[in-house]
């Protein structure tokens, strides 16, 4: 499961996402309201986590944005504003959800386990680009019908590559969406992870399709252009 999670307090966010990672899933943060709307809109997440009180841009105004957008990711509100007047604004809005802090961790993965089974049909599409594979719902990935090990760092990055087949995602959207927005990553990091996954998925294949374009970033296609690296 992919959650966002737009909260300004870090080391809340942090403990969530250390939480929720251990129970499997995968974790996207952003710190404010502007940058949790660009965060939301960049890919598909499974749930978004979004705290009210946000700098920049409050979490109704991110909610009632995303759902003029047309994003129709599940929202649990997750503040300290209990009033009946929050709530129902927040529900006005377009959130799913609403829990109030403090709150128990399990009450949080419950009613988000139940928000992602109203929102996922009951298989979701594989991700194909030729005879490379990845499916969401068992994370499995095969190239010519070979499974291919993948970590947890390289799976993220290549679903967000086949997810924009034959699309560029510079570095920047590609470190956000795998290690979240705000993230300090060393300036080799991704170019190291790029580099094992192309060894798994390119090594015993003539038709190469993790591809570097020189000073933007990474895209999955078939052919091949002159300025990239071998």
């Amino acid at each position: 499961m992919w959650v966002l999670i737009v909260e300004d307090e870090k080391r809340m966010a942090a403990t969530l996402r250390r939480g929720l990672e251990r129970e499997g899933m995968s974790i996207a943060l952003a710190f404010d309201g502007p940058s949790g709307l660009e965060a939301a809109r960049s890919r598909d997440f499974d749930v978004i986590v979004l705290d009210v009180m946000l700098p920049g841009l409050d979490g109704f105004n991110v909610t009632r944005d995303l759902r003029a957008q047309g994003v129709t990711t599940p929202i649990l509100m997750l503040t300290a504003r209990d009033t009946s007047q929050d709530i129902v604004n927040g529900l006005s809005q377009g959130a799913d959800d609403y829990l109030t802090k403090p709150f128990a961790f399990e009450v949080l993965l419950a009613r988000l386990h139940a928000l992602a089974r109203r929102s996922i049909p009951l298989r979701a599409p594989q991700l194909q680009h030729g005879d490379l594979v990845l499916d969401p719902l068992t994370r499995e990935v095969s190239r010519g019908g070979r499974k291919l090990s993948l970590t947890r760092t390289e799976y993220l990055l290549l679903e967000m590559l086949l997810r924009r087949s034959g699309i560029v995602l510079p570095r920047e959207t590609l470190i956000e969406g795998v290690w979240g927005f705000g993230a300090e990553v060393e300036n080799n990091t991704l170019e190291v992870f790029i580099a094992q996954l192309r060894a798994k998925v390119d090594r015993e294949s003539p038709n190469k399709l993790i591809h570097t374009i020189r000073g933007v970033g990474y895209v999955v296609r078939n052919d091949v252009r002159n300025d990239e690296p071998k």
